[in-house]
């Protein structure tokens, strides 16, 4: 297969520089199709995306505040991809693969806020009974497969999840085993092993998997064009004769429709997609990261389009909610955040006669 026979979104980006203002780069950006929603959805893609970045702003209070402890990466900005394809797919049905940066994706998932927050506090409320923190949410109610402080660590985790699903069906002929997986990772994750190995088996076996790649153009403090010999990932698909699509990661509609297509086609049998969201961290790397060095002008380029005022301007110009409609599901979201704290706050701390509780497989 070759590159021009990979699926594409209609874009004819040039990967921005990571120098500089990028308004010349991104001017040719064009959505081929996004999705359509009716006022329901759009109501739950603006609550969903508000909850991760009202969440992730009192993390770095908390943290701040001396509360918080440990390493916290923030997703502030990327809201549009967790939204996009996580709602788009199952609950509790389908399974998810997150990162370092995975507060959002377990939000998305459907794991309580109390949960989540009690996990950063390393309290045994949390949904990895305190054990875990930051990096390593998991939830097996919610087909969280966990998330991975080292780059490329759960790609070989979500793959393994994906084959469950297609072995229950081929082989064991389970019909009603049609699971699809989610593998979030970034964009220096591309440059590894690991990558590239489980791309070549998802597609050799059409295994039901996304493979998301949430481009926000920094690993930490290198620029994604000084990393990779081809900035546009999507691209790389073409290699394993595999479906590939590059998406405007801060249109949560846009992210939508592409996740919607990819789920598709998985669940047909037709097997994987690599999906590449353009998007930008608003915050640096880490809690404990300076930020000083992304220029400055590329970070006011990247605010201003913030996905969650693009989905606002959706959802107002369209007629489908109201400003105060919008303002409403802010206040609540704002009550369910600040309970999560005051849960988290008050809950139990791990009992230390169960330190090696949950290590081993239990009857």
């Amino acid at each position: 297969m070759s590159q021009d026979a990979a699926v594409t979104s209609g874009q004819t980006m040039t990967t921005p520089s990571g120098t500089g203002p990028e308004s010349e780069q991104l001017s040719n950006l064009v959505t081929a199709k996004r999705a359509e929603v009716d006022r329901e959805t759009g109501l739950e893609l603006f609550r969903d995306m508000t909850l991760g970045r009202r969440f992730e702003d009192k993390c770095a209070e908390m943290y701040y505040r001396g509360k918080m402890f440990g390493f916290v990466h923030l997703y502030n900005g990327q809201e549009a991809v967790s939204t996009g394809v996580i709602g788009a797919m199952k609950r509790q049905h389908d399974w998810f693969c997150s990162t370092y940066r995975d507060h959002v994706h377990a939000l998305s998932a459907g794991v309580p806020a109390r949960e989540v927050m009690s996990e950063l506090f390393g309290k045994e409320t949390g949904c990895s009974k305190g054990r875990g923190g930051s990096m390593h949410l998991f939830s097996k109610q919610h087909h969280l497969l966990g998330g991975f402080a080292f780059i490329g660590e759960g790609i070989p985790v979500a793959l393994g999840a994906a084959f469950t699903s297609r072995y229950k069906r081929d082989a064991l002929g389970d019909l009603n085993s049609n699971s699809v997986t989610a593998a979030f990772f970034g964009d220096g994750t591309c440059n590894i092993g690991q990558f590239y190995e489980c791309l070549n088996m998802a597609q050799l076996w059409k295994l039901p998997i996304l493979f998301v790649v949430e481009n926000n153009k920094w690993a930490i403090g290198m620029a994604h064009h000084r990393a990779t010999s081809e900035t546009e990932i999507w691209r790389k698909a073409a290699a394993f004769g595999m479906a590939g699509e590059e998406v405007d990661g801060m249109d949560v509609l846009a992210v939508r429709a592409a996740a919607q297509r990819a789920v598709d086609r998985a669940r047909a049998g037709e097997g994987p997609t690599l999906l590449e969201c353009l998007t930008y961290r608003f915050r640096g790397h880490s809690l404990a990261d300076p930020d000083e060095l992304r220029p400055e002008d590329e970070k006011q380029f990247w605010a201003e389009r913030d996905p969650l005022k693009a989905l606002e301007k959706d959802l107002t110009a369209s007629g489908l909610v109201s400003p105060d409609q919008l303002r409403a599901v802010e206040k609540e979201i704002d009550a369910e955040v600040n309970d999560s704290v005051e849960f988290a706050l008050a809950a139990a701390e791990p009992d230390p006669s169960e330190l090696t509780r949950y290590i081993w497989a239990e009857d």
